[in-house]
């Protein structure tokens, strides 16, 4: 039955080398696109944007997870063992990805945002409770000017070489810094697809620019309302947009607030007048709970990760849309 199948498809040799040569040309392609590996889903999807069309990028941090905890399974290791570009926030963010990063060969390239993509970054807010000056100052700042719009009453030169906050990507300048360098990165590693690279930047370029201008307008009616979040998380989409945070139930998302905490808090929430105490989907939200009681403010939630989104560019701009849509419902 086999030697029948051989000579129905050699007495077509035209039809057969076209065949052969479409292979190849598929495996070609499969070899040819790099293989990138992304640490969260945000920077994920905003990644998935770039590289439409030429590789699909593996992604190691589910979204249902938080990476300040995560712990790499087998799989996810085998997936950093075999990519050309590793593209993370830095150590800041995803700790558990130093040692593995640092065991990968010279010849993968690796892409620390933070310290490669010329983002705008602000310093981690000390403490959880802050008061509102200086929050409607948006992202036109120079990325790393960390001398002015701290968000809190301690002096400006106290943080000069604080450490950034990593919550870069609820940014859109960031997202747009973000595109811009991985597109860039992915050029100089497979020139071969680099005009697919750079169509593809300039399209979530003009998608990013009208998500901006949409959320702008959309939360410009809350902008003074004071809220408390979970964590400090939403500091760039928080100042990119002149809203008004109040504070934070945890400074260190891995550890629970003790009690003297959460009276700090629930003062907190009296003095502001804060509308609104946001839980987190990566987190128990038991605690909101115990903030508010007694108090006039609502709860909401609110999600830095796009938990349960889709990928790509889609995802990215649902998590800011969802951002502010829970923002908007919970404060008006």
């Amino acid at each position: 039955m086999p030697a029948i199948r051989q000579r129905k498809l050699t007495s077509h040799p035209g039809l057969f080398l076209a065949v052969l040569s479409l292979f190849a040309l598929l495996l070609g392609n499969v070899q040819a696109a790099p293989q990138v590996v992304v640490s969260i889903k945000p920077v994920h999807d905003l990644v998935t944007g770039v590289t439409e069309g030429v590789t699909a990028p593996v992604l190691l941090v589910p979204g249902g997870a938080s990476p300040h905890d995560y712990a790499l399974r087998p799989s996810e290791m085998r997936a950093l063992q075999q990519a050309r570009v590793v593209i993370w926030t830095g150590p800041e963010l995803e700790n558990f990805l130093v040692r593995p990063l640092a065991g990968l060969g010279s010849e993968v390239q690796r892409v620390t945002l933070l310290k490669d993509a010329d983002l705008v970054q602000h310093p981690v807010r000390e403490g959880g409770i802050w008061d509102s000056h200086g929050h409607g100052h948006g992202d036109h700042n120079h990325a790393h000017s960390h001398s002015h719009n701290h968000g809190h009453s301690h002096a400006a030169h106290n943080h000069a070489h604080a450490e950034p906050d990593a919550h870069v990507w609820l940014s859109p300048e960031n997202a747009r810094r973000i595109v811009t360098h991985v597109a860039g990165v992915l050029a100089a590693v497979d020139p071969d697809n680099a005009a697919a690279y750079g169509a593809n930047r300039d399209r979530m370029l003009a998608r990013l620019d009208q998500l901006d201008e949409e959320l702008r307008a959309r939360l410009a009616p809350v902008r003074e309302a004071p809220f408390i979040v979970f964590h400090d998380a939403y500091q760039y989409f928080e100042r990119h947009y002149g809203l008004t945070p109040a504070g934070s139930i945890t400074v260190d998302p891995s550890r629970a607030p003790g009690a003297r905490r959460i009276q700090e808090i629930r003062q907190r929430v009296s003095q502001s007048e804060a509308l609104c105490v946001f839980s987190e989907p990566q987190f128990r939200p038991a605690i909101v709970a115990t903030v508010i009681e007694g108090t006039q403010a609502r709860t909401g939630v609110l999600d830095p990760l796009g938990a349960d989104l889709p990928s790509g560019p889609e995802g990215y701009e649902a998590l800011l849309r969802n951002l502010a849509q829970s923002l908007v419902e919970c404060l008006s």
